[in-house]
């Protein structure tokens, strides 16, 4: 089955004002793929509209062979409430909501796989604390844990590696390096260019338009930095709203 990911003159907009600019590429089948940019430059926004969380003004993202539950999602950290008293294993467990339905029990193997998980992800014997006890990076752990389970040919991380310590950045890294190997289709929206070039073969650099997009070590070639930042210090906000991303509208 292919799940391959074709932008096609993609704009997302907030108030009319586009956060993704007429976008156009393919994230191929099996491919691991950085997405980068200055802030604001539409990264997040586009892993959104390409997990379905938000709708796009004009164009379309293509999933040919891809449905919903073949996607895993992670968003930022602070996008996520802590506060819910949970265990730590109920909540990797929840990965199997995606297969097994909402309304289903989970069965002894089930809870075995998520023991197992936690263990891929150095979280052993953490499985009855609650989530409001841990670190950033083991809370971290444990949602990578969770997509695990979750088996998903699509992966979609949106910063994954940001505020946890090193040895977690190393940890979790190795399960991306594990899911392209096993042929899934990664993208990871990230913000540390020297981490995408040790790991990442292809990148999109954006600043709400494309600036780059194919192998890294092209794409994050000085000229084009240099041009995502220029863009990114011209944008304004109060400008009016670009009425051809919206003839359709």
């Amino acid at each position: 089955m292919s799940h391959a990911i074709q932008i096609q003159d993609l704009t997302v907009s907030y108030n009319r004002h586009p956060a993704v600019h007429h976008l156009s590429g393919e994230f191929a089948p099996g491919s691991l793929t950085a997405v980068v940019g200055p802030n604001g430059a539409g990264k997040s926004t586009l892993l959104k509209t390409i997990a379905g969380v938000l709708r796009p003004a004009q164009g379309h993202v293509v999933r040919a062979g891809i449905r919903p539950r073949d996607i895993a999602y992670l968003p930022q950290q602070a996008e996520i409430d802590r506060r819910f008293p949970i265990s730590i294993l109920d909540v990797v467990s929840s990965g199997h909501w995606h297969r097994r339905g909402l309304f289903r029990g989970l069965r002894p193997p089930d809870m075995d796989r998520a023991v197992e998980a936690l263990a891929a992800v150095g979280l052993t014997g953490f499985q009855n604390r609650v989530i409001g006890s841990l670190s950033a990076g083991q809370f971290q752990r444990v949602l990578f844990a969770r997509m695990l389970l979750q088996d998903a040919p699509v992966i979609l991380l949106d910063e994954p590696f940001n505020a946890i310590d090193a040895r977690t950045t190393a940890d979790l890294l190795r399960v991306v390096h594990r899911w392209h190997g096993e042929s899934r289709t990664v993208v990871a929206v990230l913000h540390d260019l020297e981490q995408v070039r040790h790991n990442f073969p292809q990148t999109l650099l954006m600043a709400r338009r494309e600036i780059a997009w194919g192998p890294t070590d092209a794409t994050l070639s000085a000229r084009n930095l240099l041009r995502a930042r220029a863009m990114a210090e011209s944008w304004d906000d109060n400008a009016p709203v670009c009425e051809q991303g919206f003839e359709n509208g």
